[in-house]
C-alpha cells in the first residue's frame, strides 16, 4: 500500500476498474466487510460493537479526470473530449495512455498558426491524440469510440517534501482511508471509495442512501492558488500549511459544529491546518449531506497545485496532516 501505486493506476470516471480492484484487494487485508455496490463504490464497514455509537462515513473518490475517444480522422488521429474539468491549455504535447496504447495530445505547430490562432485558447475540437496510426481503420481498431484515456505521468518526489503526479485528486484521500482503516475506533466507521465524483458526484449518491450515516467526513484534494502575482488574500489554500478544512464549497455547507471541532482538534494536537478560503468546487459531501435523511458533513482537503492536470503537486506533510486530523477526530467518538 503506497501512494505512488495508487496514483499511477488508471481510473477515469466511468472506468475505475483497475483502481477499484486494487483498493478492494488492499481493504480485504484489513477489513472483513468489503463489498462493491451497484455504482462500483468500494464500501468497507468496521463496526465497533459499542451501543449507541454513531455511524461515521469516511469517504474519498477513486476516479480521476481523463479523456474519452469520440471519433477518428481520416489520417488516423483520435478525436476526444475531457472527462471532468481539464483546461485544454494544460494538455497540449502531453503523453496519454488509451488502455495499453500510448499517445500524444497534439495541435497545429506554432510555426503554422496565425496571429489569431496564437491569441485564442485552443478548444478540444482543435486538438487530437496521435497514436502513430497510419489511417482511420487502424486507429478505430486500436482505440474505438468510447475508449478511455488518462495522462501517462509518473509519480516523483522533489524539492522540499513535494510530490508530483497525475490523480493526486483524489488518490491522496484514498491513501488516507487505507491508513485509517488499519485502526480500531469506538464508533462504527464505513470507509467508502466512491466512483464518478468528477462527473457529478455520482457514486456518492448511491453510497449516501445505502449507508445513511450520522456523519460523513470527505477526504479530498483541492486547488491551491498560491503562485505568481496572486495577492495573498486570494490564496485558496497553500501547500505546506497543512490540511484544509472547508466551511463551504459549491456543493455543501459544512456542519458548523464539525467545522469548529476540526479546527479545535488541529490546534490542540499541533496538527498543521488551514481554512479553505475560496468557496470553489464541489465534492461528495454534497450528496452525503442530501441523501436519504441527510448527514452532518465536513471536508478535509490536501492542497494541490495544477489540479486536474497530468502534473499535480502536493506536499507530503499535508497528506500526513489529513491523516492525523481524521484519526484524531475518529478517536473522539
Amino acid at each position: 500500500m503506497d501512494l505512488k501505486t495508487l496514483c499511477e493506476l488508471p481510473g477515469p470516471s466511468g472506468n475505475e476498474k483497475a483502481v477499484r480492484s486494487h483498493l478492494a484487494q488492499e481493504a480485504k487485508k484489513i477489513c472483513d466487510d468489503v463489498r462493491i455496490d451497484r455504482m462500483g463504490n468500494v464500501v468497507c464497514r468496521k463496526k465497533s460493537g459499542s451501543e449507541g455509537a454513531p455511524h461515521i462515513v469516511m469517504a474519498a473518490h477513486m476516479d480521476e479526470v481523463g479523456f474519452i475517444v469520440v471519433g477518428h480522422s481520416d489520417d488516423g488521429m483520435l478525436l476526444f473530449r475531457s472527462i471532468g474539468g481539464i483546461d485544454p491549455r494544460a494538455i497540449v504535447s502531453k503523453w496519454v495512455k488509451i488502455g495499453d496504447v500510448p499517445g500524444v495530445i497534439g495541435a497545429k505547430a506554432i510555426h503554422l498558426q496565425s496571429k489569431e490562432d496564437r491569441e485564442r485558447v485552443l478548444k478540444y475540437e482543435n486538438l487530437y491524440i496521435d497514436i502513430g496510426a497510419k489511417e482511420k481503420t487502424e486507429a478505430e481498431k486500436l482505440c474505438p469510440v468510447g475508449a478511455y484515456a488518462v495522462f501517462d505521468a509518473g509519480f516523483e518526489t522533489f524539492g522540499d517534501g513535494f510530490v508530483v503526479s497525475k490523480a493526486l485528486d483524489d488518490r491522496v484521500g484514498c491513501y488516507t482511508l487505507l491508513r485509517l482503516m488499519q485502526n480500531d475506533y469506538a464508533c462504527d466507521v464505513s470507509y467508502v471509495f466512491t466512483t464518478g465524483e468528477e462527473v457529478g458526484l455520482r457514486g456518492a449518491i448511491g453510497a449516501g442512501y445505502l449507508l445513511q450515516p450520522d456523519i460523513a467526513v470527505i477526504l479530498e484534494g483541492t486547488a491551491a492558488n498560491d503562485l505568481g502575482d496572486t495577492k495573498e488574500r486570494f490564496h485558496v489554500v497553500t501547500p505546506g500549511k497543512g490540511v484544509a478544512v472547508s466551511f463551504m464549497d459549491g456543493s455543501s455547507i459544512a456542519d458548523k459544529e464539525l467545522y469548529k471541532q476540526m479546527l479545535d482538534l488541529a490546534a490542540a494536537g499541533g496538527i498543521p491546518c488551514q481554512v479553505k478560503r475560496g468557496v470553489t468546487g464541489g465534492n461528495d459531501a454534497g450528496m452525503f449531506q442530501r441523501g436519504a435523511a441527510g448527514a452532518r458533513t465536513v471536508v478535509l482537503s490536501v492542497p494541490c497545485r495544477y489540479i486536474h492536470s497530468g502534473s499535480g503537486v502536493a506536499k507530503l506533510n499535508d497528506i500526513q496532516a489529513q491523516y492525523s486530523l481524521a484519526d484524531t477526530f475518529l478517536k473522539q467518538y
